[in-house]
């Protein structure tokens, strides 16, 4: 029955590449989708999720990194005083308008930390050094964002409001995909920068000296660090109460509520998994026409081996190895595709398409019921077949 089997499904090697060109993609338009969500999701959380605090402590009302409520910078000598803190760094997240030196006006999101710290880090530089932030009015960007930004090289220069910006080196792998492109700064700078215009003008206005924060500014998150063999939790608990309107988080609880809000309060979650159904669809209706127009050009073998005595199992058998074998070879060369397109696309366009080992056997388990399920289809013209058929002219 194997060898029947096999048979069937390579005797006509170009009607096999044609159906397995349609599973590969289908089972490339399943592992695309579910990989851009995850992928997507994922990026959401990047800059908590790769920092080095094992606390973040945010406004009662923070929803994510860009949805919160400002808290007072006083709160940041707070959170140093309490039992437990090792070091705590503040953070400062906020909506700006870039003009580049073409002209060209664009949304970022200027991320302010202190540069000589160590909690938040600013993904992998690639060009510049940290330290660098330290002079007034000077910026990372992420490296994929410099032909939206219009810029080439380090020391290129553009404006954040209405002040001139300079940019001193170049960042990757913290860039979210849901969000405008990352201008990382000092706190001071980020500080000047929100007072300066909104929109930028077209000519720059001349920067004033910075000031250092004071205990009336305010910023948007307080990264901390625990003292060696901290239970977390009691470090939380003990951070909410000496810090009334904020809430403390681990670390990977911060990511988690940011990706949940991308992934189930706004309508991305559903657009992608529709595009993951139709992409099962469109598999199961390609693999069911091939199996029944093999099971038809077939008729007289399958009433052979039924006047020999054959069970309905056994043509159920070699009917589900053909569609094994059709997963099979239609998931491997998918997988391929699908790996190499997502590191293509997070270098160069920082879209993270995120297949994991868990998404891989998902995706495989996902191609083997599309197959088998369509092969209910061609069963049903099998089983009916008389042996008859064998001796007729």
């Amino acid at each position: 029955m194997v060898s029947l089997a096999r048979k069937n499904l390579f005797e006509d090697k170009v009607r096999f590449l044609v159906a397995e060109a349609g599973i590969v993609f289908a089972v490339g338009l399943v592992t695309i989708q579910v990989g851009i969500l995850h992928g997507f999701t994922r990026s959401t959380a990047l800059l908590s999720d790769r920092s080095r605090a094992d606390i973040w402590v945010a406004s009662n009302d923070a929803i994510n990194l860009d949805l919160t409520s400002p808290i007072s910078y006083d709160r940041l000598r707070q959170a140093q005083k309490v039992a437990g803190v090792a070091q705590a760094e503040p953070l400062t997240v906020q909506g700006a308008v870039w003009r580049g030196s073409n002209g060209e006006l664009n949304t970022v999101r200027l991320i302010g930390f202190d540069p000589n710290g160590t909690l938040l880090t600013p993904g992998t530089i690639t060009a510049g050094k940290q330290s660098d932030l330290n002079q007034p009015y000077s910026i990372m960007v992420d490296s994929t964002d410099l032909q939206s930004l219009g810029l080439q090289q380090v020391n290129n220069t553009g404006q954040v409001g209405s002040f001139r910006a300079q940019v001193v080196g170049f960042t990757k792998g913290i860039q979210s995909n849901a969000d405008s492109p990352f201008l990382l700064t000092s706190l001071q700078s980020a500080k000047a920068y929100s007072c300066s215009h909104s929109v930028s003008t077209a000519t720059p206005v001349t920067s004033p000296p910075l000031n250092a924060l004071t205990p009336q500014d305010s910023i948007n998150f307080i990264l901390v660090q625990a003292q060696p063999g901290q239970d977390l939790q009691a470090l939380k608990q003990r951070l909410d109460a000496a810090l009334p309107g904020t809430h403390a988080y681990t670390r990977q609880e911060f990511a988690d509520k940011t990706e949940y809000y991308w992934e189930k309060r706004t309508s991305v979650g559903f657009i992608l998994g529709l595009g993951a159904i139709v992409g099962v669809i469109v598999g199961s209706v390609i693999v069911s026409q091939i199996l029944y127009a093999s099971v038809t050009d077939h008729v007289r073998e399958f009433g052979t081996i039924k006047a020999m005595g054959a069970s309905d199992w056994k043509t159920y058998s070699i009917i589900v190895e053909q569609s094994l074998w059709m997963a099979l070879f239609g998931y491997i060369p998918a997988m391929i595709a699908c790996i190499g397109l997502g590191a293509w696309t997070a270098t160069t366009q920082a879209v993270l398409i995120l297949i994991t080992p868990v998404t891989a056997a998902g995706i495989f388990v996902v191609a083997v019921v599309m197959c088998t399920g369509a092969a209910l289809v061609a069963i049903q013209k099998a089983t009916r077949v008389e042996p008859g058929v064998v001796f007729r002219a």
